[in-house]
């Protein structure tokens, strides 16, 4: 019985040479391109919704807070997975995606910049850059997290290899410094992965206008009982947000080349995972876990990732597939091993 090309098995990116895996990248990002279009009616329902759920959440935490603050603290977790899905929506304004007209993108994203705390001129800017460089070795340090290669640490005086040693901690990656990132220093332009001058009005007029928005909660509720339900949401929703950013860039197998090797399309396959998750997580990080989707083209519709992933078996095939415990072995890494291009923890780097 003759085997169709459908059934037949589908290679692994190991068994494919550097040309054949290049041409799979641009074949691939060809299939995206058929997702692009946003539907109006899609959007405005998942925002709708989205924003719903996340007011009525904070609602009944805000409820919940005179009978019993455990539970209000437990309520932070989905309320957090929805500001999440909320920041999913914003970082789609930010690549044209959410809306056809580029006008509504903006206007959502400064909207929901006040929500998410996080300045939105100078997120899709940043953030444009991280997918124009994405495994670029020469242009690291713009929207990404920081990765040395093992010679750079090496040369590094004692004291700067203990500040990156604790950089990389998962304990302040995640649960300190995320918090501190969103909440505080996205309140400063300087200091930031640009120069303060390209993206200073971003920030001082979101700090300006979150004076006016917080500042009336906090009127409205009280100081005390606004920043008692607020700030467990946002703690919850900035650890898994930064936990998602870092396991799509962050694995043993990761692409990362120089800049005369480096490739847009392997950036996108090969160096950006899809994570696998249980679907009431992917529909609260609106489906951002199937990244490699995302990087091969930034303009489809979070809604629309899931389709695109489904009419393509090499998208399913090709990429880094982790789930959930998988993942958790790749926190311990750290640095990119240029030698044996993988990602290996200080233990290993010696």
């Amino acid at each position: 019985m003759k085997t169709s090309q459908s059934d037949a098995p589908l290679p692994e990116a190991q068994s494919l040479t550097l040309k054949e895996l290049k041409a799979l990248g641009q074949k691939l990002a060809e299939h995206c391109r058929k997702y692009r279009d946003a539907s109006l009616r899609r959007s405005l329902t998942q925002l709708f919704v989205t924003m719903g759920l996340f007011l009525g959440t904070f609602a009944l935490m805000r409820w919940r807070l005179d009978i019993s603050y455990l539970l209000t603290l437990v309520l932070a977790l989905p309320a957090g997975g929805l500001l999440v899905r909320l920041f999913v929506i914003q970082h789609d304004c930010g690549h044209g995606a959410f809306f056809k007209s580029i006008t509504a993108n903006d206007w959502l994203g400064r909207i929901l910049s006040l929500f998410t705390v996080t300045p939105y001129h100078f997120w899709k800017r940043a953030h444009a850059i991280h997918h124009a460089t994405c495994g670029n070795l020469e242009k690291r340090g713009v929207g990404d997290v920081s990765t040395l290669t093992v010679k750079e640490y090496k040369t590094l005086p004692l004291l700067s290899r203990l500040k990156y040693r604790l950089y990389r901690n998962p304990v302040i990656l995640f649960l300190f410094g995320a918090p501190i990132h969103f909440a505080i220093l996205q309140r400063l332009p300087f200091g930031q992965s640009l120069p303060a001058h390209q993206i200073w009005r971003s920030v001082l007029g979101l700090d300006l206008a979150l004076v006016f928005f917080l500042g009336g909660l906090m009127y409205l509720f009280g100081v005390g009982t606004f920043l008692s339900v607020y700030l467990p949401i946002l703690i919850a929703a900035s650890a898994v947000g930064s936990w998602m950013f870092f396991i799509h860039h962050q694995y043993e197998d990761v692409y990362w080349e120089r800049d005369d090797e480096w490739n847009f399309h392997l950036a996108g396959l090969l160096g950006s995972s899809y994570y696998v998750l249980p679907k009431a997580v992917q529909w609260l990080t609106g489906s951002i876990g199937l990244h490699h989707v995302h990087h091969l083209n930034s303009r489809i519709p979070n809604y629309r990732l899931q389709e695109c992933l489904d009419g393509s078996p090499e998208l399913l095939a090709i990429p880094k597939k982790l789930h959930f415990f998988e993942s958790l072995k790749c926190i311990p890494l750290a640095l990119w091993d240029e030698d044996n291009k993988k990602l290996v923890s200080f233990a290993e780097a010696g």
